[in-house]
C-alpha cells in the first residue's frame, strides 16, 4: 500500500492559446523563431516537448537545402519510434514554399533490423549511398550515425545539414561516441548542425558542450512556460511522489485511475523495486484493470473488460520483440492522436518516453527512481500535449519508503533524492525566467534598460514589486550587491545557462544530501560553497568574478521558488484569491514584504532546500527521518581542498568588512564555518607545500 504522497507541484495555466496558433507560413510561434536563426551554421533550439521542434526542423532544413544550397540533410534521433515525427509532410498547403519529403528508402528507422542501440551494416552502408545519391533527406538514428562516422569520416559529411533530435544524448565524456564526433564536425568546420532539446541537462554532471563549442551555437530557447500558458485546453499539471511499502504492485490500484488516458513505466528488472519477471508485472497490473477479453488481432492491443463493462485497451510494450513489434506500429498510427478512444493505457518499460507522441495522455504514473533527471522530465513531456478536453495533466511517481527497522534505509536516500530534485527540477522548468540586475537608481536603470520600473524602481502597473515581464516571458528583479559578468560569455552564461545550472546543483547528490539531512548544515553550504564549486566546474574559464555573477543567479533562481511557495501558502492561508498570471510574484511579494530590500546575503541565507524538508518530515515518520540524517552527518568527512578555498575566499571578504577574521566560537554557524574553512586550507597547504 502506498504509505504517504509528497503534494509538490500543480501549475495553473493561462490558455492565451498563442503556442498552437500558426502564422501565414504554418509556422506556431517557436517555430517562427527558430526560423528567424535558419542562417546560422549552428543552431541549438532547446524548446519543451510538443512544441513544434520536429517541424520547425523542416522548416530550416528545408531553407538549408533550397535556398542556402546546403547539399544534403540527415536527420539524426535516439529511438526509431521517433523518425515517425519525420515522415512526409506537406507544407505548402499551410503557406511554406516546400514541401518536406523522404524517399521511403531513406527513412533508415523503418529498416528491418534497425536498433537504437545498435547499427547493423545495411543501414551503415545505406547513409554511404545516400551520400552518394541525388536525394537530399536521409532519416537515421544516433547509432547509425555513429558507426556511419567512424566507417567514412568526417569528411564525407561536408556540406551537409546534421540535424540531431534530443540532443542531450551528447555530452562532452570522452564515453560519449556521438559527443567526440560533433566536436570533430565543428572542428571541422564544414558541416551545418542544427541540435534540438527538451531538457539542455543531463541526467549526470557532464556538460553537454564544452563552453568553447557552445559559443559557437546561436540559441532558440523556447520555455515550458510559453509553451504551456499558450496551450488551448490544458490548465493544469500536477506533479506528486508516493511512497509504499512492501511490493509495488500491491500499490498499483491506489495510484492507477482506469479512467485516465495513462502511460505506465514499471521499473528495470535490475531496480531494487523490481520482481524481476516483467512479463507477469504487467499481466497482473492487466488484471487489477477487470477481465481479460482476448487481443485487438489488428493492433495487438490487450482489451480488458472493467467492472463498469468498459473494455480498456492496453498497449502493453513489456512483453516478447515480435507482439511488441506490432503494438509499436499500431501506437505510430495517425488514429492514436486522432482517436481519443483509439488505446487507453499504455504499459511501458524502457520505451514511450522521449519523442514518443500521445496528446490524450493524461497521466505519467512512473514506478522506481529513474536514472536522470532528463527522463523524469521527458516522461512528464508526454502528458503536457494539448488536446481536446484534456483540461488537467499528472505525474506521479511511486517510490519504494524507506524502513528504518530494515537497517537498509541507505538503499532508499537516492529514490527520495531523486524525486526531490525531480520536483524542484520541474518547479525551475515551468516557471518564467528570472532575469536579475543589480539594484540601483531608477535613471541609470532607464537609461540601461530602456524602461521605467516605476516609482521607487517598481512595476509601472501597480504591482509595487521590482519585477517586469518581458516579451518571452521574464520577470526582472532587482537585488542589491548582484555582481555584473565582465566578459561576453560570462554574460552568456547568466541568460541563458541558469536553469541548465540550477539542474546541475539539483543532480548533485552530496549537495542535496546536505541541505536535506545533515543536521549541522547551514544554508551558505550549499547557496555559497557547494554552488560554487558546481559553477566552476562547468566554467572554468571563466573569471572569478564572472563565476561569482553566476552562482549568485542560480542560488537567487532556485530561492524565488522558496519564497514564492512560503508567500502563496500565507496568502491561501489568508484566503487571498491568486489569479494565474500572478501566483508566483504574489507569493514572491508576500515572503519579501519589501522586495528593494532585497540582497544577495538575505538569498544566500536561505536554504533552496527547506521546503523539501518540510515535505519529507511531514510523510516520514521521525524514526526514519532521524536515521536518514545520521547516515549523512556520518559521512561527513574533512573539507576538501575546493571547499576551503571558497571558505577561505569568503572570510577574506568578511575581514574586509568587518576589520576581524570569522571566529571559530562564533555563535553565527557561517562565521564559524568560514573559520573551518581557513583551517582547513591552512591544513591542506602544510600537506600539500607549493
Amino acid at each position: 500500500m502506498t504509505k504517504s504522497e509528497i503534494p509538490t507541484t500543480t501549475v495553473n495555466f493561462s490558455q492565451s492559446g498563442a503556442s498552437t496558433t500558426s502564422d501565414e507560413r504554418g509556422m506556431r510561434e517557436m517555430q517562427a523563431r527558430a526560423y528567424d536563426k535558419r542562417g546560422y551554421q549552428y543552431l541549438l533550439i532547446k524548446s519543451p516537448p510538443a512544441s513544434g521542434k520536429s517541424r520547425a526542423l523542416m522548416f530550416i532544413a528545408l531553407d538549408k537545402l533550397y535556398v542556402q544550397k546546403i547539399g544534403k540533410a540527415i536527420v539524426v534521433v535516439p529511438e526509431r519510434s521517433i523518425g515517425s515525427s519525420f515522415a512526409n509532410t506537406d507544407l505548402k498547403t499551410y503557406g511554406f514554399d516546400y514541401d518536406f519529403v523522404v524517399e521511403p528508402k531513406w527513412n533508415l528507422c523503418n529498416a528491418p533490423g534497425a536498433d537504437e542501440k545498435r547499427a547493423n551494416k545495411s543501414t551503415v552502408k545505406a547513409v554511404g549511398e545516400f551520400l552518394d545519391s541525388d536525394d537530399r533527406i536521409l532519416i537515421c538514428t544516433h547509432a547509425t550515425f555513429r558507426f556511419a562516422f567512424e566507417e567514412l569520416g568526417v569528411e564525407a559529411f561536408d556540406d551537409c545539414l546534421i540535424a540531431i533530435d534530443e540532443f542531450h544524448h551528447v555530452s562532452m565524456s570522452e564515453d560519449n561516441v556521438l559527443g567526440r564526433q560533433l566536436a570533430e564536425i565543428i572542428t571541422h568546420g564544414k558541416v551545418h548542425v542544427v541540435a534540438m532539446t527538451g531538457s539542455y541537462f543531463r541526467g549526470d554532471a557532464v556538460p553537454v558542450l564544452s563552453p568553447g563549442d557552445e559559443e559557437k551555437f546561436e540559441t532558440v530557447t523556447y520555455t515550458y512556460y510559453e509553451q504551456l500558458n499558450g496551450y488551448e485546453y490544458l490548465k493544469s499539471l500536477s506533479l506528486s511522489y508516493n511512497f509504499y511499502s512492501g511490493k509495488y504492485l500491491d500499490a498499483i490500484p491506489e495510484v492507477l485511475d482506469p479512467n485516465l488516458k495513462t502511460i505506465l513505466h514499471i521499473p528495470n528488472v535490475n531496480a531494487r523495486e523490481s520482481t524481476k519477471d516483467k512479463i507477469k508485472e504487467a499481466e497482473e497490473i492487466m488484471g487489477m484493470l477487470g477481465t481479460w477479453r482476448g487481443k485487438d488481432p489488428d493492433t495487438g492491443f490487450h482489451l480488458i473488460e472493467a467492472k463498469d463493462g468498459r473494455i480498456i485497451k492496453v498497449a502493453d510494450l513489456v512483453e516478447d520483440e515480435r507482439d511488441r513489434e506490432q503494438v509499436m506500429s499500431s501506437l505510430k498510427d495517425p488514429r492514436t492522436n486522432k482517436d481519443k478512444d483509439w488505446v487507453d493505457i499504455i504499459i511501458a518499460l524502457g520505451m514511450a518516453k522521449e519523442g514518443f507522441d500521445w496528446i490524450w495522455c493524461e497521466h505519467a504514473l512512473t514506478v522506481g527512481y529513474r536514472s536522470s533527471l532528463t527522463e523524469i522530465v521527458q516522461i512528464i513531456g508526454r502528458t503536457t500535449r494539448d488536446a481536446p478536453g484534456k483540461t488537467h495533466a499528472r505525474f506521479t511517481n511511486l517510490i519504494a519508503e524507506p524502513d528504518a527497522s530494515e537497517g537498509v534505509v541507505t538503499d532508499a536516500i537516492n529514490d527520495t533524492l531523486k524525486a526531490i530534485a525531480a520536483s524542484l527540477l520541474m518547479e525551475q522548468v515551468l516557471i518564467p525566467n528570472f532575469k536579475f540586475t543589480p539594484k540601483q537608481p531608477i535613471e541609470q536603470a532607464v537609461a540601461q534598460e530602456g524602461f521605467d520600473y516605476g516609482e521607487d524602481g517598481y512595476d509601472p502597473s501597480g504591482n509595487n514589486i521590482g519585477v517586469r515581464q518581458g516579451d518571452q516571458a521574464e520577470f526582472h528583479i532587482e537585488i542589491r550587491g548582484l555582481k555584473e559578468p565582465t566578459t561576453d560569455e560570462g554574460k552568456r552564461v547568466c541568460e541563458e545557462d541558469i536553469k541548465e545550472l540550477v539542474a546541475a546543483v539539483l543532480q548533485d547528490k552530496p549537495t542535496v544530501e546536505q541541505a536535506l539531512f545533515n543536521l549541522d548544515a547551514i544554508p551558505e553550504e550549499t547557496t555559497v560553497v557547494r554552488t560554487m564549486n558546481i559553477v566552476r566546474q562547468r566554467y572554468p574559464n571563466l573569471p572569478p568574478e564572472d563565476q561569482e555573477a553566476a552562482r549568485q543567479r542560480v542560488v537567487a533562481a532556485m530561492n524565488m521558488m522558496e519564497m514564492a511557495q512560503k508567500g502563496r501558502k500565507s496568502l491561501e492561508e489568508e484566503g487571498v484569491d491568486i489569479t494565474v498570471n500572478t501566483q508566483l510574484l504574489d507569493g514572491i511579494r508576500k515572503y519579501a514584504t519589501d522586495v528593494r530590500d532585497l540582497d544577495v546575503d538575505l538569498i544566500d541565507s536561505i536554504n533552496p532546500f527547506q521546503s523539501a524538508y518540510s515535505i519529507l518530515s511531514k510523510t516520514m515518520d521521525e524514526k526514519t527521518l532521524r536515521q536518514l540524517q545520521t547516515v549523512i552527518t556520518n559521512k561527513k568527512l574533512s573539507i576538501p581542498y575546493e571547499e576551503a578555498r571558497q571558505l577561505a575566499l569568503r572570510a577574506r571578504k568578511f575581514r574586509q568588512e568587518r576589520g576581524r577574521s570569522p571566529l571559530a566560537s562564533s555563535s553565527d554557524s557561517w562565521e564559524r564555518k568560514m573559520a573551518e574553512g581557513v583551517a582547513a586550507l591552512a591544513r591542506h597547504a602544510m600537506k600539500n607545500p607549493q
